[in-house]
């Protein structure tokens, strides 16, 4: 059986705000059912970074979640601005919470985060020769604590459950995978 695209027949807004929207749509789904009512969460882009330092050490950041209520051990990223490109934001995004610079960049995956609910992509970059360059800038919602693991400690983390955000273990995942292949 061939699986086909759904048929948007009609949508509409919910909730539009600047960090989520939600979008309520009506859609064919094909095979003769017409599904009412179908939640579309729309949110920004996001990027994210594997980042090792020139020292080989990948930089972590510790910081509050409020929807999981916890403490959340995770690689630094964040939004996507306005029509700024995916590589751009991911070095905005690492210098301002971590004060660090890059010498090489690569996108390594493109993820969705929720695809069946989420209409949003995450860009997963590996960057490498990271140096200290200037202090943090974070933004007033920010409030997170830069911490730099070895290769061998993130290995750890991640077969202890210790890294509990799905987009930045998979991330992790990827990054140590492309580590090995061109080591």
């Amino acid at each position: 059986m061939e699986i086909l695209k759904w048929q948007k027949l009609s949508s509409r807004y919910l909730v539009k705000e600047q960090w989520a929207t939600l979008r309520v749509d009506t859609c064919d789904l094909q095979n003769g059912i017409v599904k009412d009512d179908y939640f579309v969460l729309e949110y920004p882009n996001w990027v994210n970074a594997v980042a090792l330092t020139a020292d080989n050490e990948i930089i972590m950041v510790r910081q509050y979640r409020h929807a999981g209520d916890i403490i959340s051990l995770e690689i630094p990223g964040g939004v996507i601005d306005g029509d700024e490109k995916p590589e751009d934001a991911v070095r905005r995004e690492l210098l301002e919470e971590t004060g660090y610079s890059f010498q090489t960049i690569a996108l390594i995956a493109t993820l969705y985060p929720n695809p069946a609910t989420a209409n949003n992509v995450t860009y997963t970059y590996l960057l490498t020769g990271g140096v200290k360059t200037q202090e943090q800038h974070l933004d007033e919602h920010e409030i997170l604590n830069v911490e730099k693991y070895s290769i061998a400690e993130v290995k750890q983390l991640l077969l202890e459950n210790k890294i509990d955000q799905s987009l930045h273990a998979s991330a992790l995942f990827y990054g140590l995978l492309k580590l090995e292949a061109i080591q």
